[in-house]
Parts: C-alpha cells; sequence; structure tokens
C-alpha cells in the first residue's frame, strides 16, 4: 500500500488561523469596552464571550508553540509530524 502524499503546509499550519481568530476576538472586545466607555453599554455576554474567546485563542496558541517545541527537542510524548 502506497502512503498518500503529505498535505501542503498551508492546510496544516494553524498558527495563522489561531493568531487571526484571537485577533478578532481582542478587537470585538476593545470595541465592546470602547462602546461601554463612551455610550454606555452594558459589559454584557457579549463582552464576555469577546474576552473568553481572546484568553482561550491565547491558550491554544501557547499549547501550539509548546507542543511544537517539545518536537523540536525529541520528546517521546510530543505530537509526530509539527514542522517548524
Amino acid at each position: 500500500m502506497v502512503d498518500p502524499p503529505p498535505l501542503p503546509r498551508s492546510t496544516t499550519d494553524v498558527t495563522l488561523v489561531t493568531a487571526i481568530g484571537t485577533l478578532v476576538w481582542v478587537l470585538g472586545a476593545v470595541g465592546l469596552f470602547v462602546a461601554h466607555l463612551v455610550a454606555g453599554r452594558p459589559l454584557d455576554i457579549w463582552f464576555t464571550t469577546c474576552v473568553t474567546g481572546a484568553v482561550l485563542g491565547a491558550l491554544g496558541f501557547g499549547i501550539f508553540r509548546w507542543q511544537r517545541a517539545a518536537a523540536r527537542r525529541g520528546s517521546r510524548l510530543a505530537q509526530r509530524g509539527l514542522d517548524d
């Protein structure tokens, strides 16, 4: 049986997608906070959702970096196939 060819890097690299997604959540939180300061809009579930999305995105980005560092140093428990 022949192995399929490897996927292109653009479809396997999640760093850019994670960074853009986190940035969108941060911009949403900043926009809602500015609306709170300027127009007195309450900080409701929308603001909390944006902050939570930004925190989870940053956490995910940190986990990706941690896994790549473990793969680079040759840890047995690291994920396989992570390219630099």
